[in-house]
């Protein structure tokens, strides 16, 4: 009989590791573009759902998956796995294939997959052009971008699984129109978004490398999101943000929780620094009240309707 452990349970500085965009900068924007390869994939076969959320990643047990996808009447799924550093290929008639994740440029983890899909009979075509970067390399000819650190790349992983898992529980204290907890590959953050049911201005689009008719399909409703982004551009660290759209009259001056939590004037959407909440006495408490107060006061300044929207503590 297997003797009960005594070890202490980990440490919530082990299960939300130092993530610092310095340190991985490099393997940050490789494997940015590797899960866009992943996600085009995802987007081609796949039927379109409201909102582009037939696109997105999920955070499993290892990394991030695209899910089941149709291919004629088999299935098949590709998974990122940040354990094992290999991205497996798997299909519904039982097939297998596995390539490993290291120090490889862009072009020759294109190449890799598109031969590994074809030698599963899976010929699938995507565009090739990156979306949401400024400047853009076709998959293909980009061998600039090669970096990959396992050491980091599992860290990310870990942070988007305690993000998962506490936003999830965050998702289910609302009963309106609600997205999955899904990571997007263009932005490259993990998200979840409620609805006040009511349509939205439309969006004025201009996001680099991204269809403004996307854009305005994404932003048609009245949203608030939370998320999880390991920085980048204007916000040099890792960071859980939350922003309106529209964002309501004073928005940007509402009581904000934990302490530490701000009102990003270029990005206009609040940001907690991740490494507050790495160093909270209890992280899930510290995200979980971002979360609350960010969307109470998209809520409440939005005049949504909350009692309709919202479940009951007791239930």
């Amino acid at each position: 009989m297997a003797m009960k452990s005594t070890e202490p349970e980990a440490s919530s500085k082990s299960v939300w590791p130092a993530l610092p965009l310095d340190e991985w900068k490099d393997t940050c924007e490789t494997l940015q573009l590797w899960t866009q390869i992943v996600g085009k994939i995802r987007l081609v076969t796949t039927p379109p759902i409201n909102h582009s959320w037939n696109v997105t990643l999920y955070v499993t047990s290892r990394g991030l998956t695209t899910g089941p996808m149709p291919h004629d009447l088999r299935t098949f799924e590709i998974e990122f796995d940040f354990v094992d550093h290999r991205l497996a290929i798997q299909t519904s008639d039982g097939d297998v294939r596995s390539i490993p994740l290291r120090p490889i440029s862009v072009a020759d983890f294109y190449q890799e997959l598109m031969e590994a899909l074809r030698s599963m009979d899976l010929e699938v075509r995507i565009n090739t052009k990156p979306n949401e970067i400024v400047e853009v390399i076709p998959f293909e000819d980009d061998h600039t971008h090669r970096s990959y650190d396992p050491v980091y790349a599992n860290r990310f992983w870990q942070v988007l699984a305690q993000s998962n898992r506490v936003l999830t529980q965050f998702r289910s204290r609302f009963i309106g129109k609600c997205s999955p907890v899904h990571f997007f590959w263009g932005s490259f953050d993990l998200a979840v978004s409620r609805f006040s049911g009511r349509r939205a201005p439309e969006h004025p689009g201009g996001v680099p490398n991204l269809p403004d008719r996307v854009a305005r399909e994404a932003y048609s409703h009245e949203v608030s999101s939370v998320g999880f982004w390991p920085g980048g551009g204007a916000l040099l660290e890792p960071a859980f943000y939350s922003y309106a759209y529209p964002e309501p009259a004073g928005f940007k001056e509402a009581p904000i929780q934990p302490a530490g939590a701000y009102y990003h004037p270029t990005l206009h959407e609040f940001v907690l620094p991740y490494e507050l909440v790495r160093q909270a006495q209890n992280p899930d408490e510290a995200l979980l009240q971002f979360a609350q107060s960010a969307y109470d006061a998209a809520a409440n300044l939005g005049k949504w309707d909350r009692a309709a929207l919202e479940r009951s503590p007791t239930a």
